[in-house]
């Protein structure tokens, strides 16, 4: 097959907003390697989701001996097992070959690489410190990686439920202009790995009503600008993080694994990064649900006004003695 330049696949294959470590230590490595298993390989992505599960298994082989020098081989085949991860789905775009299949199996498997790394980082520490507290630091890390990804789906779902509800009612109403955004997340929100990237979503057009002119949506009230925002060198910042790719949000699933996975093995100091990569990857969950908190709102808020548009339509089709009563 014709593969196109690497700038091309970049274009193509990389997310328009994705996780620092991503963008700074994978992207640069994984792309090229697409680009090269597209044109020289009959490799495919589900095969590369496979070999990504293996090294998984092997760093958790590593993790398992629990002294400093199998913990550093641990944290180099993760990073290989993460790359190799991320290749897949890079690979599955370029070529086409993606697969409803090959997306459950990276999902379950990713699941599968982090239970087994946790149990044995956590058991290998055991092991040399006979100290209680790594058993349930592996139950702990286990728990959020879970409770990450359940939650991303459900709020995936509420938005897209929330999104689809205003489209319809716009079109029943026959608005002509987009319907107003208010379900999608905010910039560099993280989504669920089966949602579209952030950014990536736009409002479409609700066609008018065949049989009477088009009008406009009612204007939706817009939340108050976040306290965040206002904090001196914030706005810059986040400019300048989104113009490289980088999402807003510095802390989050993939920095979570990462911290306990690579850089507490390099440091030989398990137990303190792991505490702190759950506290921040905690304190992360709970901003993103108070965000899904402000979208219910604004949501209700925008149905509303759309409730208010259709009587304010159905008086004006009635005839002055029935309007009092109507109003």
């Amino acid at each position: 097959m014709h593969v196109p330049s690497l700038s091309e696949v970049r274009r193509l294959t990389e997310k328009q907003r994705d996780a620092w470590w991503t963008v700074l230590l994978v992207d640069p490595v994984a792309t090229p390697l697409v680009r090269w298993t597209a044109k020289w390989t009959r490799v495919t992505p589900n095969q590369i989701t496979w070999a990504a599960l293996v090294l998984g298994m092997g760093a958790a082989a590593c993790f398992a001996q629990g002294e400093w020098q199998w913990l550093v081989a641990g944290a180099v085949v993760y990073h290989v097992s993460f790359i190799l991860d991320c290749m897949d789905g890079k690979l599955a775009r370029l070529t086409g070959r993606g697969s409803a299949f090959g997306a459950w199996l990276d999902y379950i498997f990713d699941r599968v690489r982090v239970l087994i790394c946790a149990i044995a980082l956590m058991g290998g520490q055991y092991r040399q410190t006979e100290d209680a507290t790594f058993i349930w630091l592996a139950l702990a890390v286990v728990f959020l990686d879970m409770l990450r990804y359940i939650d991303a789906l459900e709020i995936y779902k509420v938005r897209l439920k929330m999104r689809q509800s205003l489209q319809q009612r716009a079109e029943e109403l026959g608005f002509d202009q987009a319907v107003p955004n208010q379900a999608a997340p905010a910039a560099g929100e993280r989504t669920a790995s089966t949602a579209p990237a952030a950014g990536e979503r736009t409002a479409s057009t609700a066609p008018a009503a065949a049989d009477e002119p088009g009008r406009n949506a009612p204007v939706t009230p817009v939340p108050h600008q976040s306290f965040i925002t206002r904090l001196p060198g914030y706005v810059p910042l986040r400019d300048f993080l989104i113009s490289h790719r980088i999402r807003i949000h510095l802390f989050s699933g993939i920095e979570f694994q990462m911290t306990i996975f690579i850089i507490a093995p390099l440091a030989n100091a398990i137990l303190w990064p792991t505490v702190v990569a759950g506290i921040l990857l905690l304190a992360f969950e709970i901003l993103v649900v108070y965000r899904l908190l402000l979208a219910t709102r604004n949501y209700e808020r925008t149905m509303a006004s759309y409730d208010q548009a259709e009587l304010e339509v159905r008086i004006q089709q009635v005839n002055p003695s029935e309007q009092a009563s109507l109003a």
